[in-house]
């Protein structure tokens, strides 16, 4: 019983921890994953040096949900750098209960699908919020808008031409846990936040990342200069990804040379991908 799957990971629109409200774009980086399954009774993870915690558990929450009791090997590998925020985990966790659910032969709703995944984090520990809204982008792929607290989906847009620029995406080396977050500076700034969801659910999804990334780099003490840099170089938004250090900026094709210019000196490594609109898939 094998069955094999992948997830994309996503960058923040909105940062859900101040209100629960939260918004993500899924890009084209992808963790894959793949489940043996066998009558061990006992669910192992195959990561050697990752902490397996959350691709054991979810995998054995489907497991749970289809009352199989059965063992195996989760196996996973990832393009999406880990505790940066990019959503390296929300992509694991989808990847794993995809993958689960090819080697069981059953499916599930897509969102139904995702909240196990979700569930999966919060057992785990690697999520405040259990970040439905990564998770959602992660597996709808476009832009969502959700509510973390009812985990609801409340938008979803497919971003088309015309309003798809490219994803530059600038990594620092260091690493920030979402766990590790100081929520109470997050809480704050719920005022604005507030004002951030407003501009998300007009579909003015731009300022709405900008705005969320001042927010955010000033709440929990980043610094906000890879901001103004891609925003001084023509990107048409820039962002704090999730709660760091990654940053994340939307460019047009003729400024992507510019931003990633003005990046060079900041520190860390600059990836360029894209929008994904298609979501994650089995196989």
């Amino acid at each position: 019983m094998r069955g094999k799957a992948s997830a994309l990971g996503a960058i923040t629109v909105l940062n859900a921890i101040a209100t629960w409200k939260g918004s993500a774009i899924g890009i084209d980086l992808k963790t894959e994953a793949e489940v043996l399954l066998d009558d061990t009774f006992q669910i192992k993870g195959d990561v050697p040096g990752i902490d397996d915690r959350l691709i054991v558990r979810s995998a054995e929450l489907v497991l749970e949900r289809f009352g199989e009791d059965l063992g195996g090997v989760v196996r996973t590998s990832s393009q999406i750098p880990v505790a940066s925020g990019l959503k390296s985990s929300s992509a694991a966790a989808n990847a794993v209960v995809l993958a689960t659910l090819d080697a069981l032969g059953e499916s599930l709703d897509p969102l139904e699908a995702t909240r196990i995944g979700v569930k999966a984090a919060l057992d785990a520990g690697v999520t405040i919020t259990g970040a439905f809204d990564d998770a959602a982008a992660s597996m709808l792929g476009g832009l969502v808008v959700t509510d973390n607290r009812e985990m609801s989906l409340l938008r979803r847009d497919v971003l088309n031409e015309e309003h798809n620029p490219e994803v530059l995406l600038l990594v620092p080396e260091e690493k920030a846990y979402s766990k590790e977050t100081d929520v109470h500076r997050s809480k704050l700034v719920a005022p604005l936040a507030d004002l951030a969801f407003d501009l998300v659910m007009e579909g003015d999804y731009e300022r709405a990342m900008t705005l969320n990334g001042l927010i955010y780099c000033s709440a929990l003490g980043f610094s906000s200069e890879a901001i103004f840099s891609a925003l001084d170089s023509g990107a048409r938004s820039a962002s704090l990804s999730g709660t760091g250090p990654a940053y994340a900026a939307l460019v047009e094709g003729n400024q992507i040379d510019d931003v990633q210019s003005s990046w060079k000196n900041l520190g860390g490594r600059v990836i360029k991908t894209k929008v994904n609109n298609i979501g994650s898939s089995f196989g």
